[in-house]
Order: structure tokens, then C-alpha cells, then sequence
């Protein structure tokens, strides 16, 4: 009697019984779907269209790496950089955590101005995509305190002394400022207790939000679809199925675009962290490599790269400064009142604020308005969906003109970044506060310039070349 045999597809069959269990009771297919092989992203994605995913990838580093840190490191002060001492000389490989994660730090920091850049490039903050762009803001503010609260964690010279710097920034503020210092170091001084609430932070609070808010980002992309770089929005064009005519498949086509994105960025990431690491005191300051000594200050203290742009407008706010400023806020209420077709009661409360602001310039010191700047120069990202008034999403239809206008803002963000890592000079203080003004004036006068000009018209289809 002849046996009988096991039919080949058995493991198919098996594998998917297994998904049909899942799915059952919890969305598997229909989440790959809906986020991977389903969702349909515009076919005529560039280089730009990147950044995003390795953000994500470089999330990832930091957070893997980071968890090998946290095994070995002790947040004492009397102990801290003695533990990183131990990660980087006796921990097997711990040098390489370690190096991974600092130099993950600006990587991430790159790869997101990269992203944000595109943004403005392509008008990714447009309707139908405001909330998408509050999302990105709050994930790079996320970014910036997870920055912060890490820089202290390895108990150098730079990092005590930088932090010493930034929490004393709080105290400038009237009436509550010296109790919110207070409150944030934990003591009169950088100590212990401000280490380890500032481990907690960078460990366990900042990460959660940062992960929940990534996720909203992603599921808000999904929602409204990607933008590209003609601006058009696929959606208004399907076929009978319900799927967009300029559209295809985010998998497989993109995930291997991504991929290979990814492998580049991996190759000059591994350059970086095995034959530079500190990037000439960029990534990692050399005096950080000094034990926190509380009685001696170095002789020139400034964050790392990615701070700088800000830090530096935070030192251009001079005394004489804002005088400059007053000037500019009372041409500013000015131009709104006479350039604008708001409501009177809109109008007249708009003045009423800026005498406001304008007597309190007097009244509060530079160092406060200084603080205000550094802060308002970066929430004012989030008003960007309502500046833009452009007629086109993308710079590709704009006027050409616009694009120096972008050029001209990147150089002056350039600039300050380079400035805020130098020692302070006049001349230097002076390109500071040029620069400054160029900053905020991008902003604030958008809703004017970006609707000068002659404008190309914009196709109804998305412009493709196969290459």
C-alpha cells in the first residue's frame, strides 16, 4: 500500500491560516495595507522625499542605542562621567554605542532641517496639511528638549556649564523667573538633583511624546496624502477603482527608493562615527571630555550646532538692539493696519497689542526680550500654513525671485548658526542682529510676498519623466 504524502503547499497553507488568526483579532492586512502596499504616494517623488524616513530610522538608532547606554550609565553626579568613562574604554563595543548615539544626535538633527527644508521648498504645510505641519513642529520642539536634557548626561565641562547657562535663560523672565530656574534645576545650582531629573526626562517622558507624536504625523500623512514637488493633489484625479491616476504603490516602489536612501546614509553615517566622531568639536565639544569642574568656567561656552541658529539670536538682543526692534514692531502694526481688509475691532485690537508690546520693551530688560526671540523663533514655524498665502504650492510655479527670497533666509539661518558657535565680537553682533531681522521678516511679511509676482500656471496632473 503506497504512503501518502504530504502536499508541497503545507507551510503556504499554514503561514496563512497563522495570518487569518491574526487578522482575526487584530488588523494586520489591513493596517499593510492602508500604510504600505495600498497607500498611494505621488509617482514623481525626488531625493527629498527621504529625509522623512530616515528620520525615522535615525529615531530608531538613537532610541536602540540608547537603551544599551542606560544599561551601564549612572546618573550620579559624582559617578556620571566616570560610567561614560567605563561605556567608552571597558563596556565591549561600548564605544561604539556611545559614538552611535552622540553622533545620531546631530544626524537627526541634520536629516529633520533637511526635511523641514523640503517643506518650505514644495509647500508641504498647505492645506490640507496644517495639522500634519503642527505635528512636525511639535516633534522638532521634542527634539530640541531631548537635545537639551542629554547634554548635561555626561557630567563634562560643557555640559555642566552649558546647561548652567540655558537654565539661568529662565530666570530673565519677569516675576516668576528665579523660582522657575529653581524649580527646573532642583537646587541652587547645577547638582545632582538636576541631573537626574534631567536623566528622566531624556530617558522616559520626552521619548513618549516624541513616539506618540511621530505616530500622529504619520497617520495624519496618510490621512491627507503626501504632497510632491509639483503640489498637485493626486487625490482629484482617479480612475473607476478609486485609485489616483498620478499615483502608485508606496510599496514596493518606494520602499525600495527608501531603502536606498538608507543605505547611503548608513555608509556616510558609519564614516562619520568610526573616522570622525566629533566632527572638529561640532558633535562633540572637547571640553566635554574634561570632568564638570563647578570653579572653573570655560572660557567660551556655547551649545552644540544644532542650537546655535537660535542662541545666536538670543545674543544679538542687545540693549541698543532694541531699539531697532521697537522700530520694527511699530512699522510692523503699521503696515498690517494699512496693508490688510480686517475688520475695524481686528484692526484696533492689533494696535492695542502692539502699544503693548512696545511699552513693555521699554519696561522689561534685553535679556528678556532675548529669551522671547529664541523661544518665538522657533514656535513661529507653526504659523507657516497661514503665512503662506502663494497661489501655488511649490516653488516650481512660483516667481523665480521667490526662490532668492528662500536663499537669502537660508544663508541668513546659516549664519546664525555659525555665529552662535563663535566667541562673541561687534562685528559678529551686528551680522547677528542683520540677520535676525531676516529671520522673522521671512516669516511675518510673508503673507505679502508671497503673493507678488507672476505666478506659472499650475497643471492638473503631477509633470513625470520615467528614468
Amino acid at each position: 500500500m503506497a504512503t501518502q504524502q504530504k502536499p508541497t503547499g503545507t507551510p503556504v497553507l499554514a503561514s496563512g491560516k497563522a495570518l487569518a488568526w491574526i487578522d482575526e483579532r487584530f488588523p494586520l492586512s489591513s493596517t499593510w495595507k492602508a500604510h504600505i502596499s495600498e497607500y498611494y504616494a505621488p509617482k514623481n517623488f525626488n531625493f527629498w522625499y527621504a529625509f522623512g524616513s530616515l528620520a525615522l530610522l535615525v529615531l530608531v538608532i538613537q532610541i536602540v542605542t540608547g537603551i544599551f547606554l542606560v544599561m551601564h550609565y549612572k546618573p550620579d553626579a559624582n559617578l556620571a562621567f566616570a560610567s561614560v568613562e567605563y561605556i567608552m574604554r571597558d563596556v565591549p563595543w561600548g564605544w561604539l554605542v556611545r559614538y552611535m548615539h552622540s553622533t545620531g544626535a546631530s544626524a537627526f538633527f541634520v536629516v529633520v532641517y533637511l526635511h523641514m527644508t523640503k517643506a518650505l521648498l514644495y509647500g508641504s504645510y498647505r492645506k490640507p496639511r496644517e495639522l500634519l505641519w503642527l505635528f512636525g513642529v511639535g516633534i522638532f520642539l521634542c527634539l530640541m528638549a531631548e537635545a537639551f536634557f542629554g547634554y548635561l548626561l555626561p557630567w563634562g565641562q560643557m555640559s555642566y556649564w552649558g546647561a548652567q547657562v540655558i537654565v539661568n535663560l529662565f530666570g530673565a523672565i519677569p516675576f516668576i523667573g528665579p523660582d522657575l530656574s529653581l524649580w527646573i534645576r532642583g537646587d541652587y545650582v547645577v547638582s545632582d538633583a538636576t541631573l537626574n531629573r534631567f536623566f528622566s526626562f531624556h530617558v522616559i517622558a520626552i521619548p513618549l511624546v516624541l513616539i506618540g507624536l511621530v505616530v500622529g504625523h504619520i497617520v495624519a500623512l496618510h490621512e491627507v496624502g503626501s504632497n510632491n514637488p509639483d503640489g498637485v493633489e493626486i487625490k482629484k484625479n482617479k480612475d473607476a477603482n478609486g485609485v489616483p491616476l498620478d499615483g502608485i504603490p508606496f510599496h514596493p516602489y518606494y520602499t525600495v527608493h527608501d531603502i536606498l536612501a538608507s543605505a547611503i546614509f548608513l555608509i556616510v553615517f558609519t564614516a562619520v562615527v568610526f573616522f570622525a566622531p566629533e566632527m572638529g568639536g561640532y558633535f562633540l565639544e572637547y571640553n566635554n571630555f574634561i570632568p564638570a569642574d563647578p570653579l572653573k568656567t570655560p572660557p567660551h561656552i556655547a551649545p552644540v550646532w544644532y542650537f546655535t541658529p537660535f542662541y545666536s539670536i538670543l545674543r544679538a538682543t542687545t540693549s541698543q538692539f532694541m531699539y531697532a526692534l521697537i522700530a520694527g514692531v511699530i512699522a510692523y502694526v503699521a503696515l498690517v493696519l494699512l496693508k490688510t481688509r480686517l475688520s475695524g475691532a481686528i484692526k484696533t485690537a492689533i494696535a492695542v497689542i502692539g502699544a503693548v508690546i512696545v511699552i513693555a520693551m521699554f519696561v522689561f530688560d534685553a535679556k528678556f526680550w532675548g529669551v522671547v526671540l529664541m523661544g518665538a523663533s522657533v514656535v513661529i514655524l507653526a504659523g507657516l500654513p497661514w503665512f503662506d498665502h502663494s497661489p501655488a504650492k511649490s516653488i516650481r510655479y512660483r516667481p523665480t525671485w521667490h526662490g532668492y527670497v528662500y536663499l537669502v533666509f537660508g544663508i541668513a539661518f546659516l549664519a546664525l548658526g555659525y555665529l552662535g558657535v563663535q566667541a562673541p565680537t561687534p562685528v559678529g553682533t551686528l551680522v547677528a542682529q542683520i540677520c535676525t531681522f531676516i529671520y522673522f521678516g521671512f516669516f511675518l511679511l510673508m503673507p505679502w510676498w508671497s503673493t507678488m509676482g507672476r505666478f506659472s500656471p499650475v497643471p492638473d496632473r503631477i509633470t513625470f519623466q520615467p528614468h
